[in-house]
């Protein structure tokens, strides 16, 4: 499949990439507005930010979340009832336009067969093959988004989001190790974000798979325009330079995660 990529690793790390993707086949082209709208809500740069910052599995889809959104409950249930939020086959943008032209409409069956099970199935074949070596792995879901999203949550995010749907999925040894890591900057444990479906479904610590959401607001990666973004200046160029400091600082939260799964204790 060359739109779904693994590279493997023998640790137990896994990081997923659910949100990366910008590709929009071109069968369903026609049905969006445009291109720009299908693929502005990405995590912009969620791969290069993380990439060699551990010894860890890959697990990542060059599919855009317009198309289907492999980290929402296949069912189509809210992931946050009452608020306001995407869903499995995103209708409209974060901040509320319409992502199709009028009388177009998603096939939300054929899409959650040809790409999110797809998807979901690789992920826990690597759970599958990484505890059969480690008595925990840990499972570590990477996503981004823009600062300011007024539609989904009041002022500015801040710059750290860790989701562990109130605690049950994963240690809470684990989850406040990573919080220690994010000391230096704004963050906050179950705040706007709790946690997809990703890792609400595969987090079970008692039978040893350890899930964990990270959602970075931007600025702290990228020179994020003030303002909602346009064609003239989103996404932003990534800059290594800028990165630098947030990879510093991720390399440790995930060092701290490896610790964690590799004491047997």
């Amino acid at each position: 499949m060359t739109w779904l990529h693994v590279e493997r690793s023998d640790s137990p790390l896994i990081l997923a990439f659910p949100h990366g993707g910008t590709e929009i086949p071109g069968s369903l082209l026609p049905d969006f507005r445009s291109r720009w709208w299908a693929i502005r809500d990405a995590d912009w740069h969620i791969r290069a930010l993380y990439d060699g910052l551990a010894d860890a599995t890959m697990i990542w889809t060059d599919v855009s979340r317009s198309v289907i959104d492999c980290n929402r409950d296949p069912s189509g249930a809210s992931l946050y009832p009452g608020q306001a939020t995407t869903g499995l086959c995103p209708t409209e943008t974060f901040d509320g336009e319409p992502l199709y032209r009028d009388g177009a409409a998603a096939d939300v069956s054929a899409r959650r067969e040809t790409w999110f099970a797809p998807y979901h199935a690789t992920i826990e074949a690597e759970i599958t093959r990484l505890r059969a070596l480690h008595s925990r792995v840990v499972l570590y879901d990477c996503h981004s988004i823009r600062s300011r999203v007024p539609r989904l949550f009041d002022g500015a995010l801040p710059e750290l989001n860790i989701g562990t749907d109130n605690g049950t999925t994963c240690d809470s040894e684990f989850s406040d190790a990573v919080v220690a890591q994010c000391a230096g900057r704004s963050h906050v444990l179950n705040g706007r974000f709790r946690g997809g479906w990703t890792t609400r479904h595969y987090g079970q610590p008692g039978h040893g798979v350890h899930a964990i959401q990270m959602e970075i607001a931007m600025r702290a990666y990228l020179n994020e325009p003030a303002g909602e973004p346009d064609e003239s200046n989103w996404p932003p160029a990534w800059d290594p330079d800028l990165a630098a400091p947030l990879r510093a600082d991720l390399a440790r939260v995930l060092a701290a995660a490896l610790s964690f799964a590799k004491d047997q204790a």
